[in-house]
């Protein structure tokens, strides 16, 4: 694991909070550890900065396999170096007065407990774990044309969870109708499973943006929620 840094304090004042103008470096997820090094949840972009301004976090960078620790003032000034020297392949946001890289990883430096946690079951993780496809014709759709139907149906006792709700288009909803899928002569592509972290992370750990997650992500201890 990464030693403990022993970076310079950042002042905590309210006015210390940076002013971002809207861009896509905004909208990127940053992964959040523990001080203990242990990963607890994902926020946007704009969270983590207000933390890093706060002095409630640093940044831990990755680079060709190693990590380093910075507080948010040495942070602008790598920020700095990097706009001048390797701009390309970052994400940024920018200020009234700079260009700021948008962290992979932040850390809390006074919070050591690893909070129980269990994926939400809503209409966003759903259609995350099953990929936006249709759990019956095997189709990829765009959520607007994709509905959420009871396997067993509520008519028949079916419940709200992970094992009982799949995604399926508006054409194979209508033709299931009210029935399970022996009843209406269809199969499952996939047996409907609760996921152990939430289906967003590992689409995420797909990209190689967010490859520097993995080396803090354990499945033995660790459920995670985006919020």
């Amino acid at each position: 694991m990464v030693p403990p840094s022993s970076a310079p304090q950042f002042t905590n004042s309210a006015s210390a909070l940076p002013s971002f103008a809207t861009g896509d470096g905004l909208s990127n997820h940053v992964l959040v550890l523990n001080k203990l090094y242990m990963a607890i949840r994902v926020v946007n972009a704009k969270r983590a900065f207000t933390l890093l301004a706060r002095d409630a976090a640093e940044v831990i960078h990755a680079d060709d396999g190693a990590y380093a620790n910075y507080d948010f003032a040495s942070w602008l000034e790598l920020s700095d170096l990097k706009r001048e020297f390797e701009p390309d392949g970052l994400d940024w946001v920018r200020t009234v007065r700079t260009e700021i890289v948008v962290p992979r990883i932040i850390r809390l430096l006074g919070y050591d407990r690893l909070p129980a946690q269990r994926v939400k079951l809503n209409r966003r993780n759903l259609f995350a774990r099953d990929r936006n496809r249709c759990q019956y014709c095997g189709h990829f759709f765009p959520t607007s044309e994709l509905s959420i139907d009871h396997v067993q149906p509520r008519s028949q006792g079916g419940p709200d969870t992970w094992e009982n709700l799949v995604c399926a288009c508006v054409k194979c909803n209508a033709k299931k109708g009210g029935r399970t899928p022996a009843q209406a002569r269809m199969k499952l592509v996939t047996t409907p499973v609760r996921p152990k972290r939430s289906p967003l992370i590992s689409i995420k750990l797909g990209s190689d943006k967010y490859a520097s997650w993995k080396a803090f992500l354990d499945d033995a201890y660790w459920s995670v929620e985006l919020r």
